[in-house]
């Protein structure tokens, strides 16, 4: 689907400390590509911050995409994921089922049809003066549920919950979803999906909550229900409530760090985004034993969906800053071998501790230190299995399902140290 009318989007900002957006420059469709420049009167501000560097440096006319690309991987990191397109795709097209799945809309459409209140600090526009934000309507958690399940189903969905759900459209991941806010928080709230073959609400829940416990920055979770079913609250880090609105903090994806696109996320790399982490982070060497901590609780946890549009930093026009952690959940697995979304070292990216203890010295861990972080990671996890469950009301059949299976897998502890596998062992 192109047309006139999507051929160019104004790129809306907000600037750090600011609770309204301004237009920062023009995206325009040319040929297969979209290209960026930055509008006159924004280079002229003393307060312009690039989008990201290096992909889009402030200076006048059209800016080069980086090889490979089909437009700024940064400005990419805005547009909804499979969920919101699916959303979008239902809303505008009528399509549903199959034709909905391989309908093919411009891109431009999804940033100017998705919903303003998206991950980051940007938003697109038609018009370059007049800011109107594509806010969703008010709907309780049971309708949002009730369109959610909707789309899924391909059927159409009254005007009121349409525009309800198009509020969060413009979020990432490919599973059902909307945004809910309050006064003083905003929050995404995650569905079960009709292809779950266990509570992966559940499942989310207990990682997120024991990936807390284990000392990572993770993004606070609750859980509530909706039409008698569990729905998975995640508080959102990149709003701050301030006097006159809220502050939006820009974002990238590890995606645009490592200056990829999805057609060629199987590059990524935790050893490359280490070696970003050290030149260009606040707070390197405790960045980069995060990121160990991650990796490592990702492995244990049985998380494999762990690609770069998974891992994001606070970006303030100079340094980046590691966001809390998010999207933590256990995947489904039939056998007993698993691999990481991203390499770790090297060509390796099997889910094993002992990769991890491989790659260590990218994150300027000793061994010393990377065991005694695995070590902890395991002892949390086994002592606090059962408390994080009873916490989530998870029913004693999915414990069995998912202990020893996503979590403390046999096949992530081969080839560890002694005291490593003995530690594992021991019942929760």
């Amino acid at each position: 689907m192109t047309s006139d009318a999507y051929r160019e989007a104004y790129v809306w900002i907000w600037l750090p400390g600011a609770v309204a957006p301004v237009v920062a420059g023009l995206l325009t469709a040319v040929d297969r590509t979209l290209v960026f420049n930055y509008g006159r009167s924004y280079l002229q501000r003393a307060d312009a911050i690039p989008i990201y560097l290096p992909e889009l440096p402030l200076r006048q006319g059209r800016l080069p995409l980086p090889h490979g690309l089909n437009m700024p991987s940064s400005i990419r990191d805005a547009a909804p994921d499979a969920w919101g397109r699916r959303v979008i795709i239902n809303r505008t097209q009528g399509l549903k089922g199959n034709a909905a799945n391989q309908a093919d809309l411009d891109e431009l459409v999804y940033l100017l049809e998705s919903g303003s209140d998206r991950i980051g600090a940007l938003d697109f526009q038609r018009s370059p003066s007049a800011y109107a934000p594509r806010e969703g309507g008010t709907a309780s958690l049971d309708q949002l549920l009730q369109a959610a399940e909707a789309v899924e189903q391909g059927t159409p969905l009254p005007l009121d919950l349409a525009l309800a759900l198009q509020h969060g459209t413009s979020l990432g991941g490919a599973r059902p979803k909307a945004q809910i806010a309050t006064n003083t928080q905003k929050l995404i709230a995650k569905f079960s999906s009709s292809t779950d073959l266990y509570n992966l609400v559940k499942a989310e829940f207990v990682a997120m909550r024991l990936a807390a416990k284990v000392g990572i920055q993770a993004a606070p979770v609750r859980l509530e229900r909706a039409l008698g079913k569990d729905v998975l609250l995640v508080e959102r880090f990149d709003r701050e409530k301030a006097e006159g609105g809220w502050l939006r903090k820009a974002m990238v994806s590890a995606l645009t760090l490592l200056e990829l696109d999805e057609m060629m996320a199987r590059y990524a790399s935790y050893e490359k985004l280490a070696e970003i982490v050290r030149h260009r982070f606040t707070r390197p060497s405790a960045t980069l034993e995060e990121l160990f901590r991650r990796l490592v609780f990702n492995i244990l946890c049985g998380n494999n969906d762990d690609h770069a549009r998974n891992h994001a930093a606070f970006w303030d026009g100079e340094r980046l800053t590691l966001t809390p952690a998010y999207d933590i959940c256990p995947q489904a697995r039939t056998g007993n071998e698993a691999t990481q979304a991203m390499l770790i070292t090297g060509d390796k990216r099997k889910s094993q501790l002992a990769v991890c203890l491989e790659a260590a010295p990218n994150f300027q861990l000793n061994a010393e230190r990377a065991t005694a972080i695995i070590m902890d990671q395991v002892r949390v996890i086994r002592n606090s299995w059962q408390a994080v469950c009873d916490e989530a009301s998870m029913p004693e059949s999915d414990r069995r399902l998912l202990w020893r299976r996503q979590f403390l897998n046999p096949f992530a502890l081969e080839g560890v140290p002694a005291e490593i596998s003995d530690a594992a062992r021991e019942e929760a």
